[in-house]
Protein backbone atom coordinates (compact mmCIF):
# COMPACT_ATOMS: atom_id res chain seq x y z
CA UNK A 1 0.00 0.00 0.00
CA UNK A 2 2.72 2.61 0.87
CA UNK A 3 4.47 1.87 -2.44
CA UNK A 4 1.28 2.86 -4.25
CA UNK A 5 1.19 5.84 -2.40
CA UNK A 6 5.04 6.67 -3.03
CA UNK A 7 4.78 5.80 -6.60
CA UNK A 8 1.52 8.39 -7.13
CA UNK A 9 3.31 10.83 -4.91
CA UNK A 10 6.25 10.19 -7.25
CA UNK A 11 4.33 10.64 -10.56
CA UNK A 12 2.75 13.92 -9.49
CA UNK A 13 5.60 15.63 -9.10
CA UNK A 14 7.37 14.16 -12.19
CA UNK A 15 3.64 15.30 -13.66
CA UNK A 16 4.16 18.91 -12.52
CA UNK A 17 7.60 19.65 -13.56
CA UNK A 18 6.71 18.19 -17.07
CA UNK A 19 7.21 21.44 -19.37
CA UNK A 20 3.58 22.35 -20.33
CA UNK A 21 2.54 23.22 -24.13
CA UNK A 22 2.56 27.13 -23.64
CA UNK A 23 6.28 28.93 -23.21
CA UNK A 24 4.40 31.98 -21.74
CA UNK A 25 2.85 31.44 -18.43
CA UNK A 26 -0.72 32.76 -17.37
CA UNK A 27 -0.16 36.05 -14.59
CA UNK A 28 -2.82 33.60 -12.25
CA UNK A 29 -1.02 30.71 -12.31
CA UNK A 30 2.09 32.57 -10.87
CA UNK A 31 2.75 31.80 -7.19
CA UNK A 32 5.61 32.54 -5.22
CA UNK A 33 7.04 30.13 -2.73
CA UNK A 34 5.37 31.55 0.46
CA UNK A 35 1.99 31.51 -0.91
CA UNK A 36 2.94 27.84 -1.97
CA UNK A 37 4.01 27.27 1.69
CA UNK A 38 1.15 28.05 3.31
CA UNK A 39 -0.99 26.70 0.78
CA UNK A 40 0.45 23.44 1.39
CA UNK A 41 0.25 23.89 5.19
CA UNK A 42 -3.69 24.73 5.08
CA UNK A 43 -3.48 21.71 2.78
CA UNK A 44 -1.84 19.89 5.39
CA UNK A 45 -4.26 20.66 8.20
CA UNK A 46 -7.21 20.35 6.29
CA UNK A 47 -6.33 16.81 5.60
CA UNK A 48 -5.56 16.29 9.28
CA UNK A 49 -9.01 17.23 10.00
CA UNK A 50 -10.74 14.99 7.91
CA UNK A 51 -11.40 12.16 10.37
CA UNK A 52 -13.08 14.45 13.04
CA UNK A 53 -15.16 16.10 10.14
CA UNK A 54 -16.12 12.96 8.79
CA UNK A 55 -16.34 10.36 10.53
CA UNK A 56 -17.73 7.90 8.44
CA UNK A 57 -15.96 8.48 5.21
CA UNK A 58 -12.83 7.85 7.23
CA UNK A 59 -14.02 4.22 8.66
CA UNK A 60 -14.94 3.44 5.14
CA UNK A 61 -12.08 4.78 3.52
CA UNK A 62 -9.94 2.44 6.39
CA UNK A 63 -11.62 -0.63 4.87
CA UNK A 64 -10.98 0.22 1.38
CA UNK A 65 -7.45 0.77 2.09
CA UNK A 66 -7.43 -2.68 3.85
CA UNK A 67 -9.39 -4.18 1.28
CA UNK A 68 -7.25 -2.90 -1.60
CA UNK A 69 -4.01 -4.28 0.52
CA UNK A 70 -5.54 -7.59 0.91
CA UNK A 71 -5.69 -7.76 -2.87
CA UNK A 72 -2.60 -6.30 -3.73
CA UNK A 73 -1.24 -9.05 -1.31
CA UNK A 74 -3.11 -11.94 -3.22
CA UNK A 75 -1.89 -10.71 -6.19
CA UNK A 76 1.48 -10.45 -5.22
CA UNK A 77 1.37 -14.31 -4.14
CA UNK A 78 -0.22 -15.14 -6.97
CA UNK A 79 2.15 -13.56 -9.36
CA UNK A 80 4.79 -15.60 -6.98
CA UNK A 81 3.56 -18.96 -7.50
CA UNK A 82 3.26 -18.17 -11.36
CA UNK A 83 6.46 -17.61 -11.60
CA UNK A 84 8.09 -20.31 -9.41
CA UNK A 85 5.82 -22.67 -11.52
CA UNK A 86 7.35 -21.37 -15.16
CA UNK A 87 10.70 -21.86 -13.40
CA UNK A 88 10.23 -25.46 -12.06
CA UNK A 89 8.65 -26.12 -15.48
CA UNK A 90 12.04 -24.67 -17.61
CA UNK A 91 14.20 -26.98 -15.10
CA UNK A 92 11.27 -30.43 -15.59
CA UNK A 93 12.57 -30.79 -19.18
CA UNK A 94 16.22 -30.80 -18.55
CA UNK A 95 15.29 -33.62 -15.60
CA UNK A 96 13.40 -35.11 -17.75
CA UNK A 97 16.46 -35.05 -20.42
CA UNK A 98 18.79 -36.96 -17.74
CA UNK A 99 17.05 -39.73 -16.25
CA UNK A 100 18.16 -40.90 -13.13
CA UNK A 101 19.04 -44.34 -12.55
CA UNK A 102 20.17 -46.64 -9.69
CA UNK A 103 23.71 -46.91 -8.50
CA UNK A 104 25.25 -50.22 -10.68
CA UNK A 105 23.20 -49.81 -13.51
CA UNK A 106 24.23 -49.14 -17.05
CA UNK A 107 23.14 -45.59 -18.74
CA UNK A 108 22.12 -46.89 -22.54
CA UNK A 109 20.29 -50.66 -21.09
CA UNK A 110 20.12 -50.57 -17.38
CA UNK A 111 22.43 -53.92 -16.88
CA UNK A 112 24.73 -53.71 -14.15
CA UNK A 113 28.26 -52.27 -14.67
CA UNK A 114 30.05 -55.00 -14.22
CA UNK A 115 31.70 -55.18 -17.20
CA UNK A 116 34.53 -52.60 -16.89
CA UNK A 117 37.82 -54.18 -15.69
CA UNK A 118 40.86 -52.89 -13.45
CA UNK A 119 42.73 -51.65 -16.16
CA UNK A 120 39.66 -49.71 -17.94
CA UNK A 121 39.34 -47.54 -14.59
CA UNK A 122 43.15 -46.57 -13.70
CA UNK A 123 43.85 -43.37 -14.50
CA UNK A 124 45.61 -42.33 -18.36
CA UNK A 125 49.27 -42.22 -17.63
CA UNK A 126 50.84 -38.78 -17.38
CA UNK A 127 54.67 -37.81 -18.38
CA UNK A 128 56.32 -36.60 -15.06
CA UNK A 129 56.65 -33.03 -15.03
CA UNK A 130 60.33 -32.22 -14.57
CA UNK A 131 61.26 -30.44 -11.80
CA UNK A 132 62.83 -27.12 -12.00
CA UNK A 133 67.71 -27.32 -11.70
CA UNK A 134 68.13 -26.83 -8.20
CA UNK A 135 70.25 -23.23 -7.19
CA UNK A 136 73.10 -23.51 -5.24
CA UNK A 137 73.26 -22.59 -2.20
CA UNK A 138 74.50 -18.91 -1.68
CA UNK A 139 77.68 -18.68 0.86
CA UNK A 140 76.68 -17.28 4.67
CA UNK A 141 77.65 -13.59 4.79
Amino acid sequence: MFFLLRMAFWLTVVCVLLPSGSNTPSPDAQIDATQAASLATAAVSDVRGFCGRQPDACEVGGKVAVAIGHKAEAGARTLIEFISAKVNDKSAPAEKASPKFAPGQNVQYGAPNGTLTQGDMAPTWHAPVPLPPRREARPAA
